[in-house]
């Protein structure tokens, strides 16, 4: 009773046929696959150094509240 079997797992997979058809399965799946692509290529891009010609200077500055009178 807590297991399925196998006509179980056919129903289901029967159900998920008759909503989506045999056309969207394909489709839906190849939407996952260009997300999954486009997320990894956004990674990539996070990861890569920003070199655009700019040169950012490495200097801080020190603020001491007492000297801004």
């Amino acid at each position: 009773m807590g297991t399925f079997s196998v006509w179980h797992w056919l129903i289901v997979l029967v159900i998920v046929l008759i909503f989506f058809g045999r056309g969207k399965i394909p489709d839906l799946m190849g939407d996952v696959a260009k997300g999954i692509k486009s997320f990894k290529k956004g990674m990539a891009d996070d990861d890569a150094p920003a070199d655009n010609g700019k040169t950012v200077d490495g200097r801080t500055v020190d603020h001491k509240a007492e000297e801004t009178k």
